[in-house]
């Protein structure tokens, strides 16, 4: 896509960058302008973007990447984009460590990331946040349970803080989408991944790159009006 989007000048930190959506979102801001810095557990190499090795379930991990920015870093957009599907199955038969490892990693390690870097951007008086959550947490998917649950709690997180900071300029927006064509939701199996696009109005996956242009346009200007908010991205699939 062709789209551009003024961020000329921001900086953005993007969890889970190295690869998948996350690399698409840190490439689109990289190619507006915006200086990037990756967080992720695997080594990110961008070109342009700086970055960190950061596992966002370890807290000391995400006060050392702030410290490697320095105080005077100015940070104006958070992705919060690190994610953990597990693998799907029933729940009665999901093992206990794989669960809590998805709480962990998708709703405890956004609300970690969210609550180092909110400081600075309530000192600025401005930022952007943007969490990607789920089409799974807006309406609860069979065989992937954890997953949907974990998806919902960064959806009430959104709505509960993005009210709770609006008046100080901060805006946080959430990405809902559906099945994407990545390795996560390839490693399915053919077999659910067929399922996925029947279910699609439109019949396809949808690609990284569209889901990395709605986070570029909620962290423009051209976005002032939208916080606490869930952006469908299911291409049609969302019911409600």
């Amino acid at each position: 896509m062709s789209n551009t989007y003024d961020l000329a000048g921001k900086f953005a930190i993007v969890t889970g960058g190295a690869k998948s959506i996350g690399r698409a979102i840190a490439e689109l801001f990289l190619a507006n302008g915006c200086g990037v810095c990756i967080w992720d557990a695997d080594r990110a190499e961008v070109p342009g973007a700086r970055s960190a090795l950061v596992d966002i379930t370890r807290s000391d991990d995400i006060r050392r990447g702030l410290a490697e920015l320095g105080d005077a870093q100015r940070i104006d957009i958070l992705v919060n984009c690190a994610g953990y599907l597990g693998r799907a199955t029933s729940f009665k038969d999901h093992d206990p460590g794989d669960w809590q490892r998805i709480i962990d990693v998708n709703l405890a390690g956004t609300m970690r990331v969210t609550q180092a870097v909110l400081p600075r951007m309530l000192q600025q008086r401005s930022g952007r946040i943007v969490n990607l959550g789920s089409l799974a947490g807006r309406e609860g998917l069979p065989g992937i349970t954890a997953y949907s649950a974990a998806s919902a709690g960064i959806i009430a997180l959104t709505k509960a803080l993005g009210r709770e900071i609006a008046s100080e300029n901060v805006f946080v927006n959430c990405v809902a989408p559906g099945p994407i064509d990545t390795d996560m939701i390839r490693d399915l199996g053919p077999e659910v991944v067929d399922r996925m696009i029947q279910d699609s109005p439109l019949r396809r996956l949808g690609q990284r790159d569209e889901v990395a242009h709605l986070v570029a346009w909620l962290c423009t200007e051209a976005s002032r009006f939208n916080t606490g908010a869930v952006f469908d991205m299911s291409g049609g699939r969302a019911r409600s």
